[in-house]
């Protein structure tokens, strides 16, 4: 069942805001390369699909969930311009997360559920990999949520995903000069061992 009243504070949103061609989180675009050649990957709370289009550019079957009608809406329009492929589907991922072992590969940006990280964890196949992106507390800038809940707290999406092995990770926070780096929030590549815990 979907959260109507949280369908649509999203549905305004994404009606308010539709770029000409969603871009991927930075964290997906810049470990592009530890893609696999072929797999089933998954755009986590998609909004209008930046990294579900990169993903399917790439030639992995991709999917895309959101809770929002409007997002989903816009992002196969624009899939269909491309002639790409995508599955697109409108799930609230907080109620109803993937499946365990459904995935090669999942996007998360910039959406922050601490009660599915487990289920995030266990939806990657073995191998699989998740390129996690979202806001920190020490932040530079004033983007991103107000909310102090939705912002991560220093090296806890470390701890949210424990039991990844972890390839890449940057958080800068408020050190050294802020004009440079990454500011604002926390990336994550990691992968789930071949037998390993989940």
């Amino acid at each position: 069942m979907v959260d109507q009243a949280a369908r649509d504070k999203w549905d305004r949103k994404h009606a308010e805001s539709r770029p000409a061609s969603p871009m991927p989180a930075r964290v997906l675009a810049e470990y592009a390369h530890l893609l696999p050649k072929s797999g089933v990957a998954l755009d986590l709370a998609c909004g209008q699909g930046g990294n579900a289009l990169f993903l399917a550019r790439r030639g992995l079957a991709a999917h895309a969930w959101d809770i929002s009608g409007v997002a989903i809406d816009e992002l196969q329009r624009l899939a269909m311009a491309e002639n790409l492929e995508i599955q697109t589907c409108i799930r609230d991922v907080g109620e109803h997360p993937p499946d365990p072992g459904s995935f090669d590969v999942i996007c998360v940006s910039f959406y922050l559920e601490r009660t599915i990280t487990r289920q995030i964890t266990e939806a990657l196949k073995p191998e699989g990999l998740l390129f996690y992106q979202t806001f920190i507390h020490e932040k530079v800038t004033d983007e991103g949520p107000g909310n102090p809940s939705y912002r991560l707290e220093p090296n806890e999406l470390l701890e949210l995903f424990t039991p990844l092995h972890v390839l890449a990770y940057r958080e800068e926070g408020r050190t050294g000069d802020l004009q440079q780096g990454l500011r604002d929030s926390a990336w994550l590549v990691a992968k789930r061992r071949r037998g390993g815990p989940a």
